[in-house]
């Protein structure tokens, strides 16, 4: 069983992934999900394998889409990124919180979901009225959008992906394909600091570490696929392949938390 677990695991990360990399959605906001309609293993397992998926991605999609030449503002890259180390320490602290408040790994999942699925809205409202982007560019707002997009990253455990360039088109008018890149760079950063608080909170012993032999290859290889796809594809269909995306998982989301209750 544990074969074909793993073998589902690493088919589900190399299209999350590829999908998460052209997009830069992160892959998280499909694995998580997906994951939680096998129903192998509870969300703190699930949230754990995510993170480890996307962060891994993160790296490789990173360096793809930079060899593609896409031009990146460091300053801007930075500052959203460093300030996401911040917001995804204190997502963490805030997902074992809920998991203590509510002593039920189905509410705290049921809020988890019901966040993920405002969210997602909200971002398809945003994508589909351009007109009404602002165009901020003080320290300020990109340390706090930093902080934000960090913070629901690693609470919702989804790497926070079509938040990400949701909110950096909208407040910094920056066209999809750089806020892809951006957005991916600050999904490492959160979830390196997601990671790195579970480690100092729990420690990995709870998980079985197995699996990440399934879970990293698959990352590398959706990583260096999406990285290469979007260099190829205009802007146009990225925005196509990222709109038709969030669609899916607002239902598939909507599903997981109808079976929450069956």
């Amino acid at each position: 069983m544990e074969v074909a677990i793993g073998l589902i695991y690493f088919l589900v990360i190399v299209f999350a992934n590829t999908i998460g990399a052209i997009s830069g959605m992160g892959g998280g906001i499909i694995i998580r999900p997906v994951f939680e309609v096998i129903g192998y293993h509870p969300i703190v397992a699930i949230s754990f394998y995510s993170s480890v998926a996307v962060f891994t991605m993160s790296i490789t999609a990173t360096l793809r889409q930079l060899s593609n030449g896409i031009k990146v503002r460091f300053k801007v890259a930075t500052t959203i990124s460093l300030s996401a180390i911040v917001g995804g320490f204190l997502g963490n602290v805030a997902f074992e919180w809920l998991l203590l408040f509510f002593e039920s790994e189905r509410l705290a999942n049921l809020v988890q979901i019901i966040l993920t699925i405002l969210s997602l809205v909200f971002v398809l409202l945003t994508t589909n009225n351009e007109k009404s982007n602002f165009e901020l560019n003080h320290f300020i707002w990109y340390f706090l959008t930093g902080i934000f997009l960090g913070f629901l990253a690693s609470l919702l455990g989804i790497g926070g992906g079509p938040i990400n360039v949701a909110l950096l088109m909208l407040l910094f008018k920056i066209p999809i394909k750089e806020a892809t890149v951006y957005s991916i760079i600050t999904i490492f950063f959160s979830q390196l600091s997601r990671l790195f608080s579970i480690h100092l909170m729990t420690g990995f012993d709870r998980f079985d570490l197995t699996l990440l032999f399934w879970i990293i290859p698959a990352a590398v290889i959706g990583g260096l696929l999406g990285g290469s796809l979007s260099g190829i594809f205009s802007e146009n269909r990225i925005m196509k392949i990222f709109k038709w995306t969030v669609s899916g998982i607002i239902l598939l989301n909507i599903i997981n938390s109808i079976l929450l209750f069956i």
